[in-house]
């Protein structure tokens, strides 16, 4: 939480399947898109909150295989747990204050009166979480008897059916909606309020997400039934909750527009740079142009032009260094050739390239270092590594940043069997 020194320009709070993950996107275009934009355009003054219903357990396994980026605070298992940046630091505090009138034991014990639940795997059962499967007809009837069972031995809880078969049992106080307002407080006692916060979501358990005050929602076009009956019920007259027309992390993407929160339009949407000039001059929407370039140069996506190889070279400082992550050294300039013999190596092939953690400072007058993992994808095979660029801004009038010096390194477990260039 202490990445920005004050508020964040927009803090954007997602669920992950079906709402930022597409499991219908094969090659995850729309995920891709989303990416593009938050590296280019947001990751340098907003906050990335992924707020899931699955365990710590099957949210890292999500990560091994979609191409998620880091975010800066998850909220996982329905609400229960709050971890913080890439290490996941617990928030005990939560965890505590969930603990009052809780008791697993009563719940198990209760639960098991109900030969129709069925217990969800072992991973998803949390200390503040039993989850178990039940037929969607079935669903409220037991609900309603469950509830009364509890509150009888005493306890608070609160019940969550969503995807039409998953039944989640949870203290009162927790929840998606309680967990955000919840770090929305912490972040008002800092005096770091985000200007605006935007919430996204497509099931039931996503519903209490839009009902924290003061913050714009989207519910994506592929939401399900429970979540737009919560909606006709309860915030139908609320202009600022919209259901987007398009699938999950492309209605994320319209709904940043619809609301004026910031750009919306994709690098991943615009073909050529050197026809579009967007108006935006940053070092993170700089790497992110150019890693789309590579990537549509090694699928063959651009024209195989000596224009834009020279439009290329030019951006790379002619006497500069590029350090591999194996450690060897290499001109940028040979780098680039061999970059230009590869065009077409990825053609119709599943090879996508992208960038995770992009930050930058000032370092002088017109020095820059950038940060930031870079990742490609060639079928199965993933690889990342850790890249470090020196960037000088004198060229302002041209918009172009020139790449001094490049240093990588590989990410532990990540070292690559492919051809490694930039």
């Amino acid at each position: 939480m202490d990445r920005l020194d004050g508020s964040a320009r927009l803090m954007l709070v997602s669920d992950l399947d079906l709402t930022m993950v597409d499991h219908d996107d094969g090659e995850n275009l729309s995920l891709l898109r989303f990416n593009a934009l938050w590296e280019a355009h947001y990751r340098q003054d907003s906050l990335l909150v992924f707020s899931t219903g699955r365990s710590p357990t099957i949210y890292k396994q999500l990560r091994k295989e979609k191409p998620l980026l880091t975010p800066d605070i998850t909220i996982m298992s329905v609400g229960t747990e709050i971890v913080y940046g890439e290490s996941m630091v617990h928030d005990d505090g939560w965890e505590n204050y969930l603990s009052h009138k809780w008791d697993r034991g009563i719940v198990l014990g209760e639960t098991a009166k109900f030969p129709e639940l069925a217990f969800q795997s072992e991973t998803e059962q949390r200390p503040h979480k039993i989850s178990f499967f039940v037929e969607k007809f079935k669903a409220f009837a037991i609900m309603k008897a469950l509830s009364e069972c509890l509150e009888e031995r005493g306890l608070d809880v609160k019940l969550i059916f969503s995807s039409g078969m998953a039944l989640d049992v949870l203290p009162k106080g927790a929840g998606k909606g309680q967990a955000l307002a919840y770090v929305l407080k912490k972040f008002k006692i800092d005096g770091k309020v985000p200007a605006n916060t935007l919430v996204c979501g497509d099931s039931g358990n996503d519903a209490e997400l839009f009902s924290v005050p003061d913050i714009y929602g989207v519910m994506v076009s592929n939401s399900q039934e429970e979540l737009l009956q919560w909606h006709a019920e309860n915030a139908k007259d609320n202009p600022k909750i919209i259901h987007a027309t398009e699938r999950c992390a492309a209605g994320i993407m319209q709904a940043i527009g619809k609301f004026g929160l910031g750009p919306n339009v994709s690098p991943r949407d615009i073909r050529d740079f050197q026809k579009c000039k967007v108006g935006i001059f940053s070092p993170g929407h700089e790497v992110v142009k150019l890693y789309l370039f590579y990537e549509r140069w090694r699928r063959a996506e651009v024209e195989k032009s000596e224009h834009y190889m020279q439009s290329l070279r030019s951006v790379f400082y002619s006497l500069g260094i590029i350090v591999h992550p194996s450690g060897t050294e290499q001109s940028m300039h040979q780098c680039l050739d061999l970059m230009e013999n590869l065009y077409g190596d990825k053609q119709g092939k599943q090879y996508r390239v992208w960038v995770d953690r992009v930050s930058s400072a000032q370092i002088g007058l017109d020095a820059w270092l950038v940060k930031f993992d870079k990742w490609e994808s060639s079928g199965e095979e993933r690889q990342c590594c850790l890249t470090t660029v020196l960037m000088s801004s004198q060229n302002m009038a041209s918009d172009e940043y020139k790449w001094m010096h490049v240093h990588q390194t590989w990410l532990e477990g990540s070292e690559s069997k492919s051809i490694w260039i930039l």
